[in-house]
């Protein structure tokens, strides 16, 4: 488990839930490839789905940019190894 390597870029999750962001990020690291940033997505996704409910989003990868509207306290942007982790829940239309 890496999540005490991971750095925190921005965020305006609760403590709590960062943990687990960066747990779900290391769990995926450790199922996947480091180059499979797609399924490794999926699968932090699905794991914030079930835990936090429907709506989230997340982006795995070395080299994207972002802009988004998301639900209020629902928003981390982190390093891991050499992956860069996004994960927001969708704002309600």
């Amino acid at each position: 488990m890496l999540e005490g390597k991971a750095m925190i870029q921005d965020t305006d999750m609760p403590v709590k839930m960062q943990l687990q962001a960066m747990s779900s990020a290391s769990q995926a690291l450790d199922l996947f490839d480091v180059l499979d940033c797609n399924n490794m997505a999926c699968y932090i996704k699905k794991e914030f789905d079930l835990r936090y409910g429907f709506g989230w989003q997340c982006v795995v990868g070395s080299n994207f940019e972002w802009c988004f509207t998301h639900t209020k306290c629902t928003f981390i942007y982190f390093c891991l190894e050499t992956l860069h982790f996004l994960i927001f829940k969708c704002s309600a239309a």
